[in-house]
């Protein structure tokens, strides 16, 4: 909206005049009802303070009133923040008062006697534009201030929505995948079951060392993912009953690789993608694919390590008998330090021998 219309869109401006002189004050009075003005008079300070409100779009303002003169008024004015223009009466020989009055915030001054109307109106008018345009860039801030909260809501709004979506999507990808993992442990009698005794056994580890919800949901995941680059090895090695060539050990050990190729486009599955990859790592710096050894593998790969070993050792397979618990978990400790972290060790033996 233009200026101009901004203006005539005003309703009738209102003034209010502070004046302890009677004759004064009337006459002002008279003048600005003259120029179609609508008036409000009262005889001091205070009584401006008590009638002032966000109505008033100028104040004229006598100097030397009674009780609460001109200056003590503006001053309480100017904390009430109603930037409401105010224009000083001051009689002859008063410029000194005119100046300390600009210089607490006054808009203008006009000396008394009112002499001419014409620049009198102007000054008004001057003072009602001022006092206009304030209100309406008030306007215009307060309504860009809801904008900016609809806008903030209803892109609050979205993002919610964006970050449901995004994680069903999440979910939907890694449920694919474990399903295809589960597709691959069911073709072969001796490893089904297999990634679900491993998830079971590794959560339990992590619960007894006091790992956070994150760390358990992330040791979840990759478990669940762990075997998952056996989709792409020759199944004939994998359920072969004799040992693995040695072409055929080397097909088998790319599988964490793969495995974390498989699961790279996922980026939020970055760490599982880690333990993916390295659960077949070892201590002593003899596992693969990297060779990592002690502290250069991290303590949720570890968990997995063990419980997948342990799962590996106390399970049929078709190239070997299975060990029993006992034998199992006495396999791991003969294997600390070596091929697994003792810590993790000690914590899953307290685990089995309590469920005895």
């Amino acid at each position: 909206m233009a200026f101009a219309d901004y203006l005539k869109s005003r309703k009738q401006s209102n003034i209010l005049v502070a004046d302890d002189d009677p004759l004064v004050r009337d006459a002002v009075v008279k003048i600005l009802e003259l120029f179609g003005h609508k008036v409000q008079a009262v005889t001091d300070g205070k009584e401006v303070l008590d009638v002032v409100n966000d109505d008033i779009d100028t104040i004229i303002l006598d100097i030397n009133m009674p009780g609460m003169n001109g200056f003590d008024t503006i001053k309480a004015l100017n904390k009430r923040e109603l930037e409401i223009p105010v224009i000083f009466l001051t009689g002859g020989g008063s410029m000194d008062y005119a100046v300390k009055a600009i210089n607490l915030g006054a808009y203008d001054f006009i000396a008394k006697p009112i002499e001419d109307l014409d620049f009198f109106e102007v000054k008004i008018r001057r003072a009602i534009e001022k006092r206009l345009f304030v209100r309406r860039e008030k306007d215009y801030k307060e309504n860009l201030e809801k904008e900016v909260r609809k806008k903030t809501r209803e892109l609050a709004g979205k993002n919610i929505l964006l970050k449901k979506y995004s994680h069903h999507l999440e979910i939907s990808s890694v449920n694919t995948i474990i399903t295809l993992n589960t597709a691959l442990e069911e073709k072969d009698p001796y490893t089904a079951g297999h990634t679900k005794r491993v998830t079971e056994f590794s959560r339990l580890i992590c619960k007894a060392m006091a790992l956070s919800k994150k760390e358990i949901d992330v040791v979840t995941r990759a478990c669940q993912l762990h075997d998952i680059g056996k989709l792409v090895i020759d199944v004939s090695c994998i359920q072969k009953s004799g040992p693995l060539t040695d072409e055929e050990w080397v097909l088998v050990k790319k599988h964490p690789e793969i495995g974390q190729n498989i699961i790279k486009p996922l980026d939020f599955l970055d760490q599982e993608g880690e333990i993916v990859r390295h659960h077949h790592e070892r201590m002593d710096g003899r596992g693969y694919p990297d060779g990592l050894k002690g502290d250069e593998i991290n303590l949720l790969t570890k968990i997995v390590t063990v419980a997948d070993s342990f799962d590996a050792m106390t399970s049929k397979r078709s190239y070997k008998l299975n060990m029993t618990k006992e034998e199992g978990l006495a396999e791991l400790r003969a294997c600390v330090n070596t091929q697994f972290e003792p810590a993790v060790v000690d914590v899953f033996s307290a685990i089995l021998t309590s469920r005895n």
